[in-house]
């Protein structure tokens, strides 16, 4: 297909899509689409930042309960003063990156980081 740009896409269960979206929205994230099968069924949400993109089920089984999720952002220090009400603590590691752990409304983590000198 012509233009497709290859990706894996995370599915996160989440209880309340709306409250999820509002969330994500701290990171860069916006809604991309929205599926139900009708009015009062579950949602499965797409959200987009740039390339990236992340699936929200409300669906049961529709993906595993407190996934992890590695995220490479180029803005991580923006994003600290963004979610300061979540007060996370960027670390330096040993690969000399960056990163924050953050949890989202249903347990989710996700772990924020920039490369470091190496490209890791």
């Amino acid at each position: 297909m012509r233009g497709l740009v290859e990706q894996a896409i995370p599915v996160l269960q989440v209880r309340d899509a709306s409250v999820s979206v509002e969330w994500y929205a701290q990171l860069g994230f916006e809604l991309e689409w929205e599926h139900r099968l009708g009015a009062g069924f579950p949602a499965f949400i797409s959200l987009k930042r740039g390339h990236l993109r992340l699936f929200l089920s409300e669906h049961e089984g529709g993906a595993v309960q407190r996934s992890v999720v590695y995220l490479r952002l180029t803005d991580l220090d923006r994003l600290g003063t963004q979610l300061e009400a979540l007060e996370p603590v960027p670390e330096e590691t040993e690969w000399q990156t960056k990163e924050i752990t953050l949890h989202d409304p249903d347990g989710n983590r996700l772990r924020v980081g920039i490369p470091g000198p190496g490209g890791r």
